[in-house]
């Protein structure tokens, strides 16, 4: 019998967690209607039951409560994503249903929503809403029986709502390393297809979203302080914000220095504009982990990321890569500068960041992981197929 798995999407997926989890289960979801952007980030590769409620958080946990509620008897275990009003709702019902309900936490909340007051974001910071915030982490710490988080990081976030809890940490979803890994096939081949063939400076690739945590702005700001220093480079940055960026170069000098395109599918051709890169850039003031980092050292590429959060614990200063202060252009224009001289050092350190994706980060270790985990979690008789 094949675990039946409810999962709750509060903020939108990933399509490689929803497809890794259909592969692996029956996999039901419930997701909060997003506006502008999709419930899952990519069209679904494997069958899965997909329902979407309200957009309104408060209204989407009251429908979270009910279809919980009448789905008791098909489901085996609900993951949920973070520790807000919704996931309170699921464990009021877990509760009820004798279900196990277990909390997925893949970003710092709170240090999220202070970087609104922190950075001057066009995005509100409402001191009610902050207060909203550690409120329902110490209701769902109070209510729930486990985390699953992605980083060491995020451990230590949660661990003043755990109480007694179990944590498990489990990076899901992990980095495929059959399509994240260096190519034989030489860079200018890889920019003509890509459509960079016109690109002879260094290239330096940026994907975060656009938000007030990712700091777009100090990476623009470096590329300036380096195009007026004699030493262009070019930013490739693909993501759903990206007019947004282009923007924001616009209103800063460097739009010259931008390539500024939508986000693409993990599995198409993102690994390869990893390939055409020369350095990958996380500039973020908080961060619960970062794939995009991952992703490149396992292509092949430097990595430069600001050190916080869960940064800190695959980005290593002298050994997976370079780190700089947050906030930071000068250092970040520098480190990029000095990834650019040395490329037998950068080989060094991103080899050994490979290394470190290998090890603890790969996808299907990181899959047999959570899947153990929920099947534990499961009040499952008799053997369960994956």
């Amino acid at each position: 019998m094949s675990l039946r798995v409810c999962f709750v999407v509060d903020s939108g997926t990933d399509v490689r967690l929803a497809d890794g989890l259909a592969q692996r289960s029956t996999l039901r979801i419930l997701s909060r209607r997003m506006t502008g952007v999709r419930e899952i980030s990519q069209q679904t590769e494997q069958p899965m039951h997909l329902e979407v409620g309200p957009t309104g958080r408060i209204g989407f946990a009251w429908f979270v409560a009910r279809r919980l509620l009448a789905l008791r008897g098909q489901t085996d275990v609900v993951l949920v994503q973070g520790y807000g009003p919704t996931a309170a709702c699921a464990n009021v019902v877990g509760r009820l249903t004798s279900r196990a309900v277990l909390m997925l936490v893949c970003s710092p909340v709170e240090a999220y929503y202070r970087c609104r007051k922190r950075t001057g974001s066009s995005r509100p910071y409402r001191h009610l809403e902050y207060c909203a915030i550690r409120f329902f982490g110490m209701v769902n710490g109070w209510l729930g029986s486990r985390y699953i988080v992605l980083s060491p990081y995020l451990q230590s976030v949660v661990r003043p709502w755990r109480q007694a809890k179990q944590v498990d940490v489990i990076p899901v979803y992990g980095v495929d390393r059959e399509i994240f890994r260096p190519s034989s096939e030489c860079k200018a081949a890889i920019r003509n297809r890509l459509g960079l063939a016109g690109e002879a400076a260094p290239i330096v690739f940026f994907s975060s979203r656009i938000a007030p945590e990712k700091d777009a702005e100090s990476v623009l700001r470096a590329v300036g302080m380096l195009a007026a220093a004699g030493r262009p480079v070019r930013l490739l940055h693909l993501s759903g914000g990206h007019r947004e960026l282009a923007g924001l170069a616009a209103s800063l000098g460097v739009a010259g220095h931008v390539i500024a395109r939508d986000a693409v599918a993990p599995f198409g051709t993102l690994a390869d504009h990893y390939r055409a890169s020369d350095v990958c850039v996380q500039s973020s003031h908080e961060e619960g982990l970062g794939f995009s980092p991952l992703e490149a050292l396992s292509c092949g590429i430097p990595v430069v990321a600001t050190a916080v959060g869960g940064l800190n614990d695959t980005i290593r200063q002298g050994e997976t890569g370079w780190q700089v202060p947050a906030g930071d252009a000068k250092a970040l224009a520098a480190a990029i500068a000095e990834v650019l001289d040395n490329p037998a050092e950068a080989a060094r350190r991103t080899t050994r960041g490979a290394q470190l994706v290998d090890r603890t980060y790969e996808r299907r270790i990181v899959f047999d992981a959570l899947m153990s985990v929920l099947r534990r979690a499961a009040p499952v008789a008799g053997p369960v197929e994956c």
